[in-house]
């Protein structure tokens, strides 16, 4: 039985012990609750008065950003509209120029065929008569000089003037 004392001695000792270290982390939990508390209300003392003031801020600015925004959408549908016009324009002066170029290279194309043409025909009707009256001529007064010279005329051709006759 002696065993037995022993045994109730050690687990009535564990249990005030056990009861101590409760009685201890109570009062440790206690402690720390009411700095928590005193820290919190603290908090709520300078954060919410914070927090308040933003919140009437954002209260304050919302219709103003809400304006600000409807007006950055509205301003945009108004710029890719007008900028839709200038394509279309563009486009349109884009195409017209192509067909004035289209048109005056015709133009010079056929005033080029028409002076071509012209020049053919002013060989044809006038230089060419002209050359061939010009040679006549010029024979004609060979042979009259021939004539008129007669025997008075030597006829001395140095080297010179056969190539001056040449070129």
């Amino acid at each position: 039985m002696e065993n037995l004392t022993i045994f109730i001695a050690v687990t009535a000792a564990a249990v005030v012990i056990q009861a101590g270290i409760l009685v201890a982390m109570y009062l440790a939990v206690r402690q720390s609750t009411a700095r928590l508390e005193a820290l919190a209300s603290e908090v709520r003392g300078k954060v919410l008065p914070t927090a308040e003031l933003v919140q009437s801020m954002l209260a304050d600015l919302r219709p103003k950003v809400e304006t600000l925004v409807t007006n950055a959408s509205e301003s945009s549908t108004v710029v890719r509209k007008q900028l839709e016009r200038i394509d279309a324009t563009v486009s349109d002066v884009i195409d017209r120029t192509r067909l004035q170029v289209i048109r005056a290279d015709e133009l010079l194309g056929r005033t080029l065929d028409r002076v071509e043409q012209t020049t053919e025909l002013v060989q044809k009707t006038v230089v060419s008569p002209v050359r061939q009256a010009s040679g006549l001529f010029q024979g004609v007064v060979a042979g009259m000089e021939f004539l008129f010279a007669g025997k008075r005329r030597q006829r001395t051709t140095s080297p010179v003037a056969q190539d001056e006759m040449f070129i």
